[in-house]
């Protein structure tokens, strides 16, 4: 549930998912309030990336409801979730963008996708959201032409350039070295501060997650351990939260009648 005084953006009740016979997300429960950065973290095989997929509609669930700006997502024809993905961006976590453009014409593709402006008024919409992420004057290179920072910067504003209400990022700061993550997180912050943006963001970056979070939704073996303020995490007594965050590994020990079971599984 939201907390007192707050707007629910996004409310995941009971979801359950399976790969095949496999379920890998338990009955997750999760609340992302207007305006807020909320960051998804956990190890390795969390569920993080599954939970980021049903978000973004991608997927039906098992079981179990995803409310988007107070529309329950598992419910909504492909007419009406295309309706609701023009209030939703997303940066994936290699850029995306495609080669055979230009990286103007990569901003455009939402714009042309969702709208009937005319290509003058999208190539101006494409300079200004690139004008934002500090990107003016490269409209014309191509994406082969940039650095992996640059080409992080460009799918955020082809991910921005309609101005969503909810804002999806994939592993943002993967593959930067370390000033160009900052810059990065000093970019989502800046975003979220000047467009009112609802932010969920997916990442195993521990530095870049304390510093941007509103709140942290931990993962752990497709369960939610806790959901808490950078702080809360923290202090924290929970053994596999203290692993994560102290970069412990985890002793895997499984019980013997759990390991036989395993094994002779049809």
């Amino acid at each position: 549930m939201a907390r007192p005084g707050k707007t629910p953006a996004i409310e995941v009740r009971d979801l359950v998912t399976h790969y095949g016979r496999t379920e890998i997300l338990h009955g997750v429960n999760m609340t992302v309030e207007e305006g807020e950065i909320m960051i998804i973290m956990g190890g390795s095989g969390s569920g993080k990336s599954t939970l980021l997929r049903y978000l973004l509609g991608l997927s039906r669930p098992t079981s179990g409801s995803i409310y988007m700006l107070g529309k329950d997502i598992t419910r909504l024809s492909p007419r009406e979730m295309h309706e609701l993905r023009k209030n939703m961006g997303v940066a994936f976590q290699g850029g995306a963008l495609l080669s055979s453009m230009s990286v103007g014409e990569n901003v455009q593709l939402p714009l042309l996708e969702h709208t009937r402006l005319d290509r003058k008024t999208m190539q101006i919409m494409a300079r200004m959201k690139l004008e934002v992420v500090n990107l003016g004057g490269f409209e014309h290179m191509m994406p082969a032409q940039l650095s992996g920072g640059m080409i992080k910067r460009a799918a955020v504003a082809r991910a921005i350039v309609m101005d969503p209400k909810l804002m999806f990022f994939d592993e943002p700061s993967a593959g930067l070295d370390p000033v160009v993550s900052a810059e990065l997180d000093e970019l989502i912050l800046r975003l979220r501060d000047a467009m009112n943006m609802t932010m969920v963001v997916v990442t195993h970056e521990l530095e870049s997650a304390m510093k941007i979070a509103d709140r942290i939704t931990v993962l752990d073996r497709g369960n939610i351990l806790m959901i808490g303020t950078v702080e809360e995490v923290q202090a924290s007594d929970n053994e596999r939260i203290q692993a994560l965050l102290n970069r412990r590994p985890s002793t895997g020990e499984v019980a013997a009648d759990e390991y036989l079971e395993r094994l002779t599984r049809a």
